[in-house]
């Protein structure tokens, strides 16, 4: 048989090799040579992050007060009432109004009911068991958000950011929160740790949880995620997807429990947002606040890296047009900088023009405030690197900066954290005694007068035979008001009420009218003494029982308020005494 010639259709492996250098050379044309990272650059594991974290959270669920009475009566104690068969009703939870979803209580109810029938513990314990949760939770999303910040921005980036979640006052107060902006913040930390993973659809479906299960404005966090899929991926059809399965699979549980608890047809999401945003009361029903109030906020929880993040843009954009973008580049791994950070500039746009403000409107976006503030630092090193080395390697030269603004960063922290724990403690180990009262057979009453905002919740009491009062006080808005006793079969949660508003009007009602049937009052001891709210304390009628000091911030230092120094503090500072008084004889006990 001859022998048949054979084609030779392929290429030596000198050409092949010549091929792929002249293609890396145009690409290396193309692509701009940033200053990189040593590639051996330390950095904290998983597990070593999640055990840093977890630490400074337990420690958050322990420490940190609740210093939001919104946190108090609209989910505390509805879940009190869940677990317990007693708690307080907002008019939010009026099936007139139905703005609050019972399935964001159960996710958390449910957790708890198990720990109390597993260890059968006190309702105090169960508080702070589900605040642990919470951190527990905090911290599993906060390392996967540091993951994913790595991979998309680089180790330096990463290990700022960490270190700043970690630290930061904000987090502290935020990360056990009883909050759907908390539980927002979790799910911003999925989201975008999904986002910059490249993981689209799960980043899909948390910003959708996030909407529906706690607070709808969060979409707004969504918007640039939907633009770099669609715009910029061009994955229309699996977002489009990708959403609707989301919303089904969300929408679905949640107008059922809701239904069931409300016993009409319920969607609390599309509630809320029809009352803050078509309602002529109810964005600023609640009191407004100056311009000034998010920046000195934000000073306060996150300070120098608030500014830091503020002026991200300036810094990045500035260091292009001054270095160039082989120092300075505006893209990051798989996205541009900018876009990577839209939704912290929107959420700022949106709620910073608002007239009512409060502080936990920024938990969504404290994850993005920290990464902003970590990218700002690891550019200002890029930019000194560039200006005083010639090296590649820009972090051996320049850690320094990122290793001085993180200690000072720590340190401010950490006296903002002590501060508020010294400072306004007291009334929480008030109410830490109040849980030790001895429990009697009858309706024991624990009154509050203008202290009432302070109430950490009906977990706080020893049993159900322990009931909280109010009296007359300065305040002249809305209180809460138990739920009521119902029929076997009928849920109180469907319960129509005709003394709930929805414009903050002060309910007679309330209001315990004869402080004779205390048997307890928790109380302020300050100078604020009206008609109204009388000095109980060091009056016959009233046995001390305990006493913690208190803060009295119109008295004391503005610095020293803020930030606890050590040994000098007390020389700044004027305390009150935070009290726990006893009725010396009970009239008409029941």
């Amino acid at each position: 048989m001859g022998g048949m010639k054979q084609r030779n259709t392929g290429r030596s492996l000198r050409d092949l090799k010549r091929e792929i250098s002249a293609r890396s050379e145009s690409n290396q044309e193309k692509k701009p040579q940033v200053v990189q990272e040593e590639d051996d650059s330390w950095y904290p594991s998983s597990y070593t992050s999640w055990k840093l974290v977890l630490s400074a959270r337990l420690c958050a669920a322990v420490w940190s007060g609740v210093s939001d009475c919104d946190e108090t009566y609209n989910y505390w104690e509805p879940t009190h009432n869940l677990l317990y068969g007693q708690g307080m009703q907002t008019w939010e939870y009026d099936p007139r109004y139905a703005l609050r979803s019972y399935m964001y209580l159960m996710v958390h109810a449910v957790p708890g009911w198990i720990y109390a029938k597993l260890l059968q513990p006190n309702p105090m314990l169960v508080f702070y068991f589900l605040r642990c949760l919470l951190g527990g939770i905090c911290a599993s999303c906060e390392v996967y958000f540091y993951q994913g910040v790595v991979k998309e921005f680089g180790i330096n980036v990463g290990r700022i950011t960490l270190t700043v979640l970690t630290l930061s006052t904000g987090m502290f107060i935020s990360s056990t929160a009883y909050l759907p902006s908390s539980t927002s913040m979790y799910l911003t930390l999925l989201a975008y740790g999904a986002w910059f993973r490249q993981e689209y659809r799960a980043a899909i479906f948390a910003t959708a949880l996030s909407a529906i299960l706690s607070w709808p404005f969060t979409v707004l966090l969504g918007v640039p995620i939907a633009i770099d899929i669609v715009l910029y991926r061009g994955k229309v059809n699996m977002f489009l997807g990708w959403s609707a399965i989301s919303a089904v699979t969300i929408l679905g549980p949640i107008m059922m429990c809701d239904t069931f608890y409300y016993g009409k047809p319920v969607f609390a999401a599309f509630n809320i947002v029809m009352y803050n945003v078509f309602t002529s009361h109810g964005p600023d029903l609640y009191g407004t606040e100056p311009t000034s109030f998010y920046l000195i906020n934000g000073i306060l929880n996150f300070n120098l890296i608030f500014p830091a993040a503020l002026l991200l843009v300036l810094v990045r954009v500035g260091g292009r047009l001054l270095l160039g973008e082989k120092t300075v580049s505006l893209q990051g791994e798989h996205l541009p900088i900018l876009l990577s950070q839209a939704g912290l500039y929107l959420w700022f746009l949106v709620f910073w023009l608002q007239p009512h403000k409060e502080e936990r409107f920024l938990f969504p976006v404290y994850p993005l405030i920290a990464l902003a503030g970590a990218i700002s630092i690891d550019t200002t090193q890029r930019i000194i690197h560039s200006l005083l080395s010639t090296s590649k390697q820009y972090l051996n030269h320049t850690l320094w900066i990122s290793g001085s603004s993180l200690l000072l960063f720590g340190i401010i922290s950490l006296l903002r954290i002590t501060a508020l724990y010294q400072h306004y403690q007291g009334s929480t180990d008030v109410w830490m005694n109040v849980a030790q009262l001895e429990v009697s057979q009858h309706t024991t009453h624990v009154c509050v007068g203008k202290e009432w905002h302070r109430f950490p919740s009906s977990f706080f009491l020893p049993s159900t035979s322990f009931k909280i009062e109010f009296l007359k006080s300065e305040f002249r808005g809305q209180l809460p008001k138990y739920y009521e006793s119902t029929e076997k079969g009928l849920l109180p949660t469907r319960v129509y009420h005709d003394d709930f508003n929805d414009q903050n009007m002060e309910e007679p009602s309330r209001y315990f009218t004869n402080p004779g049937k205390c048997h307890y009052l928790v109380d302020l001891d300050n100078d604020e003494v009206t008609d109204r709210q009388p000095r109980y304390a060091g009056h016959e009628n009233w046995t001390e029982v305990s006493s913690f000091s208190f803060l009295d911030p119109g008295a004391s230092h503005p610095f020293f308020r803020a930030f606890y120094i050590p040994f000098i503090d007390s020389y700044f500072c004027k305390y009150n005494k935070y009290l726990l008084l006893k009725r010396n004889l009970v009239h008409d006990m029941n």
